[in-house]
C-alpha cells in the first residue's frame, strides 16, 4: 500500500510531510510525496523549485523508507492530479496540511482540502502547520 502526501512548500506541507514519514514508518508502506500545480505561471508558490524538490528527495531517502517525490505540472488541478493517484495506486491514506483562512477567501477561492476531503475515495489525513 502508498501513502500519499500532498506537499507545498509552507508550513502546512512541512507538516503534512512529517506526518507522513511517520505514519509510513509505522505501517512499513511506501511514501509518495506530490507537489502538483497546473502550470503556467513560474512564481507559483504552491510549486517547489529544482534544488528544493532535490532537497525534499534526500530528506525522503535518508528516511529509510520506500518514499519518493514528484511533481506534476501538467495543466490539472491538484485536485484532478492526486484523484488520478489514488485511482491508479493500492493508497491506504493521503495527507493533506491545512492552514488558517478566512471565509471570505474559501469563498472566493474555494477550498482544495475540501475537495480532496469530500470526494477521494480513501481516509484522508489533515494535519495543521504551525503558523
Amino acid at each position: 500500500m502508498t501513502i500519499i502526501v500532498a506537499y507545498v512548500p509552507r508550513p502546512e506541507g512541512l507538516a503534512a510531510l512529517e506526518e507522513g514519514i511517520r505514519c509510513a514508518t509505522e505501517r512499513k508502506e511506501r511514501l509518495l510525496v506530490v507537489n502538483a500545480g497546473s502550470g503556467g505561471s513560474h512564481d507559483d508558490p504552491t510549486l517547489i523549485s529544482g534544488s528544493d524538490g532535490d532537497d525534499l528527495q534526500r530528506r525522503l531517502d535518508a528516511s529509510g523508507l520506500d518514499a519518493e517525490y514528484k511533481q506534476f505540472i501538467r495543466g490539472n488541478s491538484v485536485v484532478e492530479e492526486i484523484t488520478e493517484l489514488v485511482e491508479a495506486l493500492k493508497v491506504s491514506l493521503v495527507i493533506i496540511g491545512l492552514r488558517k483562512r478566512s471565509p471570505v477567501g474559501k469563498l472566493i477561492l474555494g477550498s482544495i482540502a475540501q475537495d480532496l476531503l469530500l470526494n477521494l475515495p480513501c481516509p484522508v489525513l489533515c494535519v495543521k502547520g504551525q503558523a
